[in-house]
């Protein structure tokens, strides 16, 4: 079907009370996976490429974002595509020419009012396109290479009063917010903060966005979709899958050299992956 949009999906999944899952794709077969894991389990699905991906890409944006559009138009389920993480002003101008409907800014990194401002500009430069923005107040963490970031640590959370004023000031249609999950995590350990997630959903009309959510459990997943959360991003989880797979068919077949053989496992470890976490938000208000 024709390529949707992620701001048609998030308002969708608000009516229905539930959220958008979105998945970090870096290869081929992480796309046909995600497409594959959301047919399977019934529901529409976000694509999502981020700043990262596209320096492992050797900064080319098109390929992976052309393979992502195809894919979707062959998809039986309504799949938008979304540019994640974006640090470069550079890349957030490749956006629209390239297929996504939307752009995660990401300026957390920065000082309060830096990240204000420089979210503001990208906003309205977003806005004039038909681009839905969405950006990061709090510190989440993990990304880069870095170590995770404590995510119970003191001014790690996203303060409620300083995230409606930043929307309102910045005009992004979502809001990643800090509640406790850290990006890259390998155990589904995160414990979050629920009564700060219903102050933030009280205090902001915007959806609200969880990062870091492959190191949520699935029951701290379906209680933060209750509490406010209107789209998940979800990207280790699928790596994880992928290489779990790719080891266990290597030592099985320790002189396999065909890549189809390994990278296949792999791909149906992930779309396995993506239908269950699918179905898990699927079991919000059930």
């Amino acid at each position: 079907m024709p390529l949707t949009t992620t701001g048609e999906l998030i308002t969708r999944a608000a009516r229905l009370r539930t959220a958008v899952a979105a998945f970090n794709i870096i290869t081929l077969e992480h796309v046909e996976a995600v497409v594959a894991g959301a047919e399977t389990a019934g529901a529409p699905v976000v694509l999502q490429v981020s700043q990262n991906a596209v320096k492992f890409r050797n900064g080319h944006l098109r390929p992976l974002a052309r393979a992502a559009v195809a894919a979707a138009e062959q998809a039986a389920v309504p799949v938008a595509l979304h540019l994640d993480h974006v640090q470069s002003d550079a890349l957030l101008r490749r956006a629209p020419d390239a297929g996504f409907s939307s752009v995660m800014y990401d300026a957390a990194r920065l000082p309060y009012a830096e990240n204000l401002a420089v979210t503001h500009a990208a906003a309205d430069w977003a806005h004039a396109r038909g681009l839905w923005i969405e950006a990061e107040l709090g510190q989440i963490g993990g990304k880069d290479g870095r170590p995770p970031l404590d995510a119970h640590a003191p001014g790690a959370r996203t303060d409620p009063a300083e995230a409606r004023d930043f929307v309102a000031r910045t005009g992004v249609d979502a809001l990643a917010v800090a509640v406790g999950s850290t990006h890259a995590m390998t155990t589904r350990t995160a414990a979050l903060d629920h009564v700060l997630l219903k102050r933030l959903a009280a205090e902001l009309a915007v959806p609200l966005v969880l990062h870091g959510s492959s190191g949520v459990p699935d029951d701290e997943l379906v209680r933060a979709v209750e509490g406010g959360i209107g789209k998940v991003n979800v990207g280790t989880a699928l790596n994880t899958a992928l290489t779990r797979a790719v080891r266990e068919h290597l030592g099985r077949h320790p002189q396999a050299v065909d890549p189809r053989t390994y990278l296949a496992a792999g791909r149906t470890a992930m779309a396995d992956e993506v239908a269950r976490i699918v179905r898990v938000l699927g079991r919000v208000g059930a």
